[in-house]
């Protein structure tokens, strides 16, 4: 933690929109799978390539893919001295090569259909000492899917709002409310946040019997696209102001934990 500089207020709001900015400079697109990243890094922000109801070639695992990881990136860097490798990181759940990352993000976790070899690579990344972040997915039926799909994983451990003492949520940055991200669309619109009936955020956990969190989840919320679009002067900076917060929270918590 000492390694950590923070930047607070309208800093977090300027780094933002710079993320945004960097990016349309350099452009660019990843492929189905991250090549190899260079050694030397202390961290690689990293996603799970999982299937989905449409198998794994650009399926819901790739949203935002790889925009809001490289511009995240950008924004990391810059709030806090996290030694952070700058490109995509994309990775299979059943890669032996997981374990090298401490943070796994994973998106629209309400369409994955995990095969086997994916679960039990899954619970052996989290067993290991790996963190799962979840995001965007909205609504009943997604989460009955989601809960479905990480219960074969961890059956064990039960899902629980996180309390605002939580170390996640008094990590970096104090996140006193939950706030409902939304997609650039209604961002930009001006409303409503929600989608599929999901109109209330929650930010869940599944702890170990130590205690440490195993899978952050951040239920009916679009973290992803606020990281994507913070360069956009249609989307409100509150929501980026948050998604980035959170997501430094998330990374510092699986870095030391």
């Amino acid at each position: 933690m000492r390694a950590i500089r923070v930047a607070t207020g309208a800093a977090v709001a300027l780094v933002a929109a710079a993320a945004g900015a960097s990016w349309a400079q350099g452009g660019g697109f990843g492929t189905i799978q991250s090549a190899p990243v260079p050694p030397g890094h202390a961290f690689y922000f990293t996603r799970g390539i999982y299937t989905g109801f449409g198998g794994r070639r650009f399926g819901s695992w790739a949203t935002d893919w790889p925009k809001a990881d490289r511009q995240f990136l950008i924004g990391l860097t810059r709030l806090t001295k996290v030694d952070a490798y700058d490109g995509d990181n994309a990775v299979r759940l059943d890669d032996p090569e997981l374990r090298r990352f401490p943070l796994l993000y994973m998106v629209e976790v309400g369409r994955m259909d995990l095969t086997e070899p994916e679960v039990l690579g899954l619970r052996g990344y989290l067993e290991a000492g790996g963190m799962l972040f979840v995001d965007d997915f909205w609504g009943a039926a997604q989460w009955a899917n989601f809960e479905a799909n990480i219960r074969r994983v961890l059956p064990e451990y039960p899902i629980v709002e996180l309390a605002p003492e939580h170390p996640v949520r008094r990590g970096v940055y104090t996140i006193d409310t939950i706030v409902q991200v939304p997609n650039i669309g209604n961002g930009c619109r001006g409303g409503p946040t929600g989608e599929y009936g999901g109109n209330v955020p929650y930010l869940l956990g599944m702890s170990d019997d130590r205690g440490r969190l195993l899978v952050l989840i951040s239920y009916n919320s679009d973290l992803g696209d606020a990281w994507e679009w913070a360069e956009q002067p249609c989307y409100p900076l509150p929501f980026s102001n948050y998604a980035y917060r959170l997501g430094v929270n998330a990374v510092v918590y699986g870095m030391t934990h």
